[in-house]
């Protein structure tokens, strides 16, 4: 490695250290006070999110011609992976909003771009992006929603569910049918307070306490024919684009976080529990559990940052990215059982951090395609039968 290089990867690593530190620092002192009371309420944390987008990291990746960090994706990895690691509730918020961010980026116009980006940055605007039905679960070409043009708008029917930041966001990139087929799907931006929009009821789930991840509803929903998001069929690539080069890494990014949290508090467990004389950090049976995690936890980290790095350079990363999210989810999941095993009846509690931790992890495991949809295309891979890759086609977009 020449000077240069050596210089630029020093200002490279001493800013994501600065950004880590910057986070860090917030979620110990303004989030971890307030997971007590989000694991008894189960309560949306509207003030909190607000807060949150604050801070300006929703705009980790958006240029900072429009007032954005243009920190880049490796550096979005390390927000919400510092915030997952008090909270995964605030980690899923702010990758929620990251995929609001892609549709925007990649698909909008210069006037949508300009009316929203900016805002989004300042953390004056939380962004969504709405895909899924009931019905048709991950299969987006069975999807029902529709958009019918009226004159100058659109009129939006049907229903989207699993919305992350469905009840605190401001802006919905709503993908419905205009058409039949996989050229049948358009995209859409849709305000909040929009007449003929409306949310479901907010249901608490297994965990994640705090994040919305509710259902959007919309009938005849008048949509101005401007905020068509790309052209009319654009919804598909929409869809796909933004689960695959966000929602993957960003995911990769949760699951990370709860993963070193998960080790921290095992690592801290067994330093204080005594047994035989001894703490438990010394007997062989523990050591090789806590070695485990940490050969886990190293693994996916790895994983996680390179992906992310790939993508921030422009180049070829689907596999990557699926790589990524199939190893962190995993591993996290794995070292959850092995953090019970550890704690055995002190980590069942409702208390228990590590209890949390466990039921956050699986939250983690279907959005933006479960383990086996992971493996199946990385299969394909293999065999060579794989149909092209987003990273190539976006890159320009993606260099940080």
């Amino acid at each position: 490695m020449n000077f240069a290089a050596q210089r630029d990867s020093y200002f490279t690593n001493t800013h994501l250290e600065r950004i880590r530190e910057e986070v860090r620092h917030f979620a110990e002192t303004e989030v971890r006070p307030r997971v007590p009371d989000m694991e008894a309420s189960r309560s949306i944390q509207y003030e909190l999110s607000r807060r949150i987008a604050e801070q300006r990291w929703l705009g980790a990746t958006i240029g900072t011609e429009y007032g954005g960090m243009g920190a880049g994706h490796l550096a979005k990895t390390v927000i919400i992976e510092e915030l997952s690691r008090v909270s995964g509730a605030m980690g899923a918020m702010v990758q929620a909003s990251q995929l609001g961010v892609a549709k925007i980026v990649h698909f909008g116009t210069d006037k949508q771009k300009q009316q929203w980006l900016p805002a989004i940055s300042a953390g004056d605007c939380l962004p969504t992006i709405a895909v899924t039905e009931s019905e048709s679960g991950g299969h987006v070409l069975g999807m029902a929603a529709t958009a019918r043009r009226d004159g100058d708008d659109y009129l939006l029917n049907g229903h989207k569910v699993f919305v992350g930041n469905s009840h605190v966001g401001d802006v919905h990139g709503v993908v419905v049918r205009t058409g039949t087929g996989a050229k049948g799907l358009s995209a859409f931006l849709v305000e909040s307070d929009r007449p003929g929009f409306s949310l479901g009821e907010h249901q608490p789930a297994m965990g994640l306490h705090g994040f919305s991840f509710g259902e959007l509803k919309f009938d005849d929903c008048r949509v101005p024919a401007e905020n068509l998001l790309g052209a009319e069929g654009d919804g598909l690539a929409v869809a796909y684009s933004s689960s695959i080069l966000y929602g993957r890494p960003n995911l990769t990014a949760v699951a990370l976080g709860i993963h070193q949290a998960l080790v921290e508090e095992t690592v801290e467990f067994v330093s204080k529990r005594h047994r035989y004389g001894e703490p438990l950090s010394e007997l062989p049976t523990v050591k090789q559990k806590l070695g485990q995690m940490q050969s886990q936890l190293m693994t996916a980290r790895l994983a996680a940052h390179h992906a992310a790095h790939m993508l921030d350079q422009g180049l070829p990363c689907d596999t990557e990215l699926m790589n990524a999210k199939l190893v962190n989810v995993e591993y996290a999941l794995d070292s959850a059982r092995t953090a019970m095993e550890v704690h055995a009846a002190s980590g069942l509690g409702t208390d228990s951090p590590i209890e949390r931790y466990l039921r956050d992890a699986y939250h983690i495991f279907a959005p933006a395609g479960t383990s086996d949809i992971q493996r199946l295309r990385l299969a394909e891979t293999a065999l060579g039968t794989s149909k092209g890759q987003w990273s190539e086609r976006l890159a320009s977009e993606l260099q940080g």
